[in-house]
């Protein structure tokens, strides 16, 4: 299920061009257009769902889903050893800016804590 007003469900339906970095039946990952990072993916359910809070017990296989994409991609960019910063938002507050989850995959550089 998509929305057609929702930038993210465009993508995963080819209506949007992206740098596509990745995808399957379950997700789409692509680099993202104003990168945080040298290296910066973001990795969508093609399912539209709008924030962590709207995941299901049955859709939570999606969410090991786009963890495991984003292990693999860091592995095949050789970034997994040095290592890699995963991070999802969760509404306004959160600093989610398009509601659609997503997983931020971020690498290419040293990252410091707390986040800044």
């Amino acid at each position: 299920m998509t929305h057609s007003n929702c930038l993210f469900c465009q993508i995963a339906e080819k209506k949007i061009p992206a740098n596509i970095a990745f995808e399957d039946e379950y997700v789409i990952a692509f680099h993202d257009v104003a990168p945080q990072a040298p290296i910066h993916i973001l990795i969508i359910p093609k399912k539209h769902i709008g924030t962590i809070n709207d995941f299901s017990e049955q859709e939570s296989h999606l969410l090991g889903h786009m963890v495991l994409t984003a292990k693999k991609l860091a592995k095949e960019l050789e970034v997994a050893d040095d290592g890699y910063r995963l991070n999802i938002n969760c509404n306004q507050h959160g600093g989610q800016t398009v509601f659609h989850t997503h997983l931020h995959l971020l690498a290419g550089r040293q990252f410091s804590w707390p986040p800044g």
